[in-house]
């Protein structure tokens, strides 16, 4: 058995390895080789056993090339759907512009949000979806839009019994008792896709038998809506530019975009089964086994059914209960950050909506990794631009940054880096935003916003899910280790990559890493502090974000 994460420690020597749990003494047999999966499962992973991966890479693609064909633009309205759409959105706009724009900025953020989540509501399981995505995104939307969006995460309704037993023998093409001896008519959760039931395999089952399983059914009409409401989305959405107080750089027709390449390959819970396999081989790879990954069924995986090993333990939010256990509640987080980054830096896949909802932490202290449906996946060029960016900002190189964010996408090809350099301020010293007032707060962003959007700057689709999980990960460390010191955390990482990974970084890009002094003045001026400052705590940077938080409201309130 593998040892448990109950201590944590840093490398200081090469041959030292950190956040991982040590792979199992009998890892080279049966399929701990290829994945970071639980030491013993209902099933090993035999990957030319698994019926349902031949010509995955053709469906990958092909989902793909799908998304430009729904967001074309047409001439005329995509059918009677867009009209549905554009009354909700358009009663709840003009309720807003009617009784809310003129009141002060929060409450009029806070109308349009709670106007919005209850059209997203009455359009169904599309609208339903996008708004527990943009529930995820703090940091970059709104937190009036956030918090209201919130409320879609547990409000959807579930599927009746019946419907999810047609749609299973529907795809598993036999009887639902010929397959299960134990099936929940109620599921244990259900979100807008899908949802998900506990059952049992049948004793006479050839792989698993007898096994307790988790089903993830999807919804009978979803794909169709689905790939109905984002052609409807894309006619409006240019409408809507300039019109909403809520959307920032994340403009409606981006927005749309990046749903659109982010939810049609949820719609084929194969996609998904192979996304678990891409991440447990990462995490085997670069000996992670302080994460663990469900084993998908090598028979029992279809466009709308998904059956996988059942994984259990805390809630990620349960920290009473994990250090009851004598779990160590910072080496779990830190080892989700660490895996999370090597997945992406390394490889260009990571999980790509990590969440409380997504994540258990078993007893042994190790972290069941749940819900693959949404993946990031960065071709070649653009992980090196990738790495490079993370690169450039463990020595504090502002240009090498910029460069690496023009190559990601989220500038222009053509854009001049200097001139980003310049009109975003980042020649500049840093400012102390709880030593600004809010009036020069409110400038400081109004001009930020204003050179972003003059250089035509988006949140590419990889880009956007990384920052999102990355936000997660920061507020996860705030609650499960709020007294550590911020800036010794990001030494701390780096010097892992470097004494771990260091050949590997310098093939990639050129940098050899462990020649590269670790310069904090950039991230320091990121909090707006100066580079005399040695320490600072996520307690100590949550008290600096609420004195901005009640300049701001004080201004608010004055106009």
């Amino acid at each position: 058995m593998g040892t448990v994460l109950r201590t944590w420690r840093w490398p200081t020597d090469p041959p030292t390895v950190a956040c991982v749990s040590e792979a199992p003494e009998d890892a080279a047999a049966g399929d701990l080789s290829i994945g970071a999966f639980t030491d013993s499962g209902p099933w090993d992973v035999d990957l030319d056993a698994m019926v349902w991966r031949r010509g995955i890479d053709e469906l990958r693609a092909r989902t793909r090339r799908e998304v430009p064909q729904l967001l074309r633009r047409r001439l005329l309205p995509p059918g009677g759907r867009v009209v549905t759409v554009g009354a909700r959105l358009g009663v709840a706009l003009g309720a807003w512009y009617l009784l809310e724009r003129r009141r002060s900025r929060t409450e009029s953020r806070a109308g349009v949000s709670r106007r919005l989540r209850s059209a997203f509501t009455h359009l169904g399981p599309t609208y339903i979806k996008l708004g527990q995505i943009l529930s995820s995104g703090e940091g970059i939307f709104p937190e009036e839009l956030v918090s209201e969006f919130k409320l879609l995460r547990d409000r959807v309704p579930a599927e009746s019994f019946q419907t999810v037993r047609r749609i299973v023998e529907e795809d598993l093409g036999k009887p639902l008792e010929s397959v299960f001896s134990d099936f929940a008519r109620t599921p244990i959760a259900a979100a807008s896709i899908a949802q998900v039931h506990a059952a049992r395999l049948r004793s006479d089952v050839a792989v698993g038998g007898g096994r307790d399983i988790v089903v993830k059914v999807q919804r009978p009409t979803v794909s169709t809506l689905v790939r109905r409401d984002l052609e409807a989305m894309s006619w409006i959405a240019p409408a809507l530019v300039g019109r909403i107080p809520v959307t920032a750089l994340a403009n409606p027709p981006a927005l749309v975009e990046l749903f659109a390449e982010t939810i049609v390959e949820e719609l084929d819970f194969r996609l998904e089964a192979q996304n678990m396999l891409d991440v447990a081989r990462i995490l085997a790879e670069t000996e992670q086994r302080s994460l663990v990954v469900p084993r998908p069924h090598p028979e029992l995986v279809t466009r709308r059914v998904l059956v996988m090993e059942r994984l259990d333990g805390f809630g990620f939010d349960d920290v009473a209960g994990m250090k009851a256990a004598g779990i160590d509640t910072s080496a779990v987080v830190r080892a989700g950050m660490v895996a999370f980054l090597e997945g992406a830096m390394l490889f260009g896949v990571f999980h790509g909506d990590l969440h409380g909802g997504n994540l258990f932490v078993q007893p042994d202290g190790r972290v069941a990794l749940l819900d693959y449906g949404i993946t990031g996946r960065l071709d070649e060029t653009r992980r090196l631009a990738f790495l490079r960016l993370l690169m450039g900002g463990t020595a504090n190189d502002v240009r090498t940054q910029i460069a690496a964010l023009r190559d990601l996408g989220a500038l222009p090809v053509d854009c001049d880096i200097d001139a980003v350099i310049r009109d975003l301020g980042l020649d500049r010293p840093p400012k102390d935003p709880t030593q600004m007032s809010a009036d020069e707060l409110t400038a400081e962003i109004r001009e930020l916003t204003k050179a972003l959007l003059s250089y035509g700057a988006r949140m590419p689709k990889e880009l956007m899910l990384f920052v999102k999980d990355m936000l997660f990960l920061d507020n996860a460390l705030a609650v499960l280790a709020p007294d550590v010191n911020i800036f010794d955390e990001i030494t701390h990482i780096a010097t892992y990559f470097a004494t771990r990974h260091g050949d590997r970084i310098l093939h990639d890009v050129g940098i050899d890493p462990r020649g590269v002094e670790i310069d904090l003045e950039g991230f320091k001026a990121s909090f707006g502090l100066t580079p005399d400052v040695e320490s600072l705590t996520y307690r100590e940077l949550q008290k600096r974000r609420e004195i901005i938080q009640r300049r701001m409201e004080e201004r608010r309130r004055r106009r």
